[in-house]
């Protein structure tokens, strides 16, 4: 089932739902500021109440804070009350990039981008979203950049998106045949609720802002107390930050210790590779060597990245099934060494080759196999 052509977003309708998100956040800004405003007044009023033993000020300010826990248990009271949001709807999504961002347990977190194809009915074009979502190990090595995967999402929340680890047999086979192009940046969603930061600051801001007007309209001593009270949370929320990106070629290895420490051990190759991965600040190596107590990598920032190897998608729990094939089949029966060596293939759409070599007294013997663990040829001893 072809999907190529896809109407987007950003194309099709884009200044109307910008439009109007754009109102809604102004309108939702607003009732934040207000009320939280209002709190920090309240708030200001039974400080200067105390203080200056006012007890309108302090009855006041108190009355205010009442008044909001009430509106706001009412409130609370009719969002319960409300329908159930819409069932979430399946669809595919292509697979544009992907990360593992560590992790020692079975289920490793993974940050996708995807651009969602969702299907004719729901008149909704497709779109790119970037999420988060734990994979267990075994099935990382099926989910690979340009491969198509099952996802479900909310129809009035499209940013809310996750993959479906273990899609009906029909999606499955959609899956298989999609063709799904990738959506333009410009289509890319976010939750507007995710910028917690902006709220957070917004909401010191009203409080500063009510607490302020209080104040203000206080006598001297208060004011020049709170003046200086503002400065400082002025200057202590200032910050700066600058970044800077060249081109660089990088190397580095480790060695593994300890019980168990051989990187046969299930699951200890994605560990150490998500370590160097973290170390040289790239998932794109140009080479990745792999030995029973020691990792290394080799890359180039100004590699094509159809000419690198991406670590996070490599399958290593199939490396040491490869490794025992090669002592068992290769005419080495005690095998003194190994090594896994992964480069990149040899042109666009061509996968990773892993080469797996074997040493003992009888000599060097190696077979090769792609990314999907498939052996694609052998050199047994004494085979030139």
């Amino acid at each position: 089932m072809g999907m190529t052509g896809q109407r987007y977003s950003g194309e099709v309708n884009g200044p109307v739902e910008q439009r109007r998100s754009g109102v809604g956040r102004v309108l939702a800004c607003l009732r934040l500021a207000a009320v939280s405003a209002v709190i920090g007044a309240a708030l200001a009023a039974l400080v200067v109440g105390v203080i200056l033993k006012d007890v309108p000020v302090l009855a006041t300010g108190g009355g205010v804070l009442a008044l909001l826990v009430l509106l706001a248990f009412i409130g609370g009271r009719r969002g319960a009350g409300r329908d159930a949001p819409p069932a979430r709807r399946t669809a595919l999504a292509r697979i544009e990039d992907l990360r593992a961002t560590g992790g020692e347990t079975a289920d490793v977190p993974v940050t996708f981008r995807l651009t969602v194809a969702p299907e004719p009915e729901d008149e909704r074009p497709a779109y790119r979203v970037k999420i988060s979502q734990s994979v267990n190990l075994v099935d990382i090595p099926a989910y690979r950049p340009r491969g198509i995967a099952v996802v479900e999402y909310h129809p009035e929340k499209p940013w809310d998106v996750r993959i479906v680890t273990r899609p009906t047999p029909e999606w499955s086979r959609r899956a298989e045949e999609a063709q799904i192009d990738s959506a333009p940046e410009s289509t890319l969603v976010r939750d507007p609720d995710g910028g917690a930061g902006a709220w957070c600051l917004l909401v010191l801001v009203g409080l500063l802002a009510g607490a302020a007007l209080v104040v203000l309209s206080s006598r001297g001593e208060l004011f020049a107390s709170g003046d200086a009270g503002g400065s400082a949370a002025k200057e202590s929320s200032s910050s700066s930050a600058s970044s800077s990106s060249a081109s660089r070629t990088f190397s580095t290895s480790t060695t593994v210790s300890g019980p168990s420490s051989s990187l046969l051990t299930f699951g200890r190759m994605r560990v150490t590779a998500m370590e160097l991965e973290a170390r040289v600040d790239s998932a794109y190596v140009t080479s990745l060597r792999i030995e029973d107590h020691r990792m290394a990598v080799r890359g180039d920032s100004a590699r094509p990245l159809a000419e690198t190897v991406h670590l996070p998608s490599l399958p290593y729990e199939l490396l040491p099934g490869l490794v025992r094939e090669a002592r068992a089949t290769l005419g080495v029966r005690e095998a003194e060494s190994w090594r896994i060596d992964v480069t990149p293939g040899g042109g666009a759409g061509v996968g990773p080759r892993v080469r797996v070599t074997v040493s003992g007294t009888e000599g060097t013997a190696h077979l090769d196999a792609d990314v999907t663990g498939r052996i694609t040829d052998r050199r047994a001893v004494g085979v030139s």
